[in-house]
């Protein structure tokens, strides 16, 4: 069936695998996502009781998420946690990423490639990263986005109750806003607010400096429909943004 000849998802189908507790990446591309691409949602499950641990499930068994969309196969698939990322690293993520796509044909886009991605087509190599990680997580981060040829010029932080990262779902965009304010930007060439966990729209939205301030979801969103072949499918999104506040 030719994508115009769908009742749903005329301009494409996407499929986002998400953290099993996050609430916050289908509130978000539902608002990226314009009406004519269809959003379908999996969840990646794990047992571990620490966070480290989930998070390193949710690639290793990534296959098992991709599984429960059963015969379905969507046009751009992505993979909605950076910090599973940071903790297995980028050679590690391409193996299980080249292992999914040789099963199922599928082309799986995570967080993290698409925030290289985006910062390609920027040229920044200077950045500024915000996150509201465990010391722990962010300092992997910070090794992760090194290790791909970038210079974190600056970092901020923004507190959560525990060590556990399901702390982060409980938080608002409002938490992280005096952290971006304070953040120095001379010298950066972007600003990335990283956790998909994060509500970052309103930040974006509000944001009143010409340097661009990128998220995980906005990023990993624009590359999906870029797969699509509709790089400008996104605009418009702070209009839904305000019907949904």
């Amino acid at each position: 069936m030719s994508l115009a000849a769908r009742d749903y998802g005329s301009a494409g189908r996407v499929a986002v695998a998400t953290p099993q507790a996050n609430p916050t990446v289908e509130a978000e591309f539902g608002i990226l996502m314009p009406r004519r691409i269809s959003l379908h949602i999996t969840r990646l499950q794990s047992r571990a009781p620490d966070s480290a641990g989930r998070l390193v499930d949710y690639l290793e068994k990534l296959e098992a998420s991709v599984d429960s969309f059963d015969s379905f196969r969507p046009d751009a698939f992505g993979f909605a946690c950076t910090g599973s990322s940071y903790l297995v690293g980028a050679d590690r993520e391409a193996e299980i990423l080249a292992a999914v796509t040789a099963r199922t044909g599928l082309v799986i886009d995570t967080a993290t490639a698409a925030i290289r991605w985006r910062l390609d087509q920027l040229g920044a190599r200077r950045i500024a990263l915000l996150s509201p990680y465990p010391e722990t997580l962010n300092a992997a981060a910070i090794a992760f986005w090194q290790a791909a040829g970038l210079t974190i010029v600056r970092t901020a932080h923004v507190a959560i109750a525990s060590a556990d990262t399901r702390g982060i779902y409980e938080l608002r965009a409002a938490d992280a806003a005096p952290a971006l304010a304070a953040l120095d930007l001379t010298g950066i060439d972007a600003v990335l607010v990283s956790g998909t966990g994060l509500p970052s729209l309103p930040l974006i939205a509000d944001w009143p400096h010409a340097l661009p301030l990128l998220s995980s979801n906005t990023c990993l969103a624009a590359r999906l429909v870029d797969r699509l072949g509709t790089p400008d499918a996104l605009s418009g999104w702070q209009q839904r943004l305000a019907e949904a506040r």
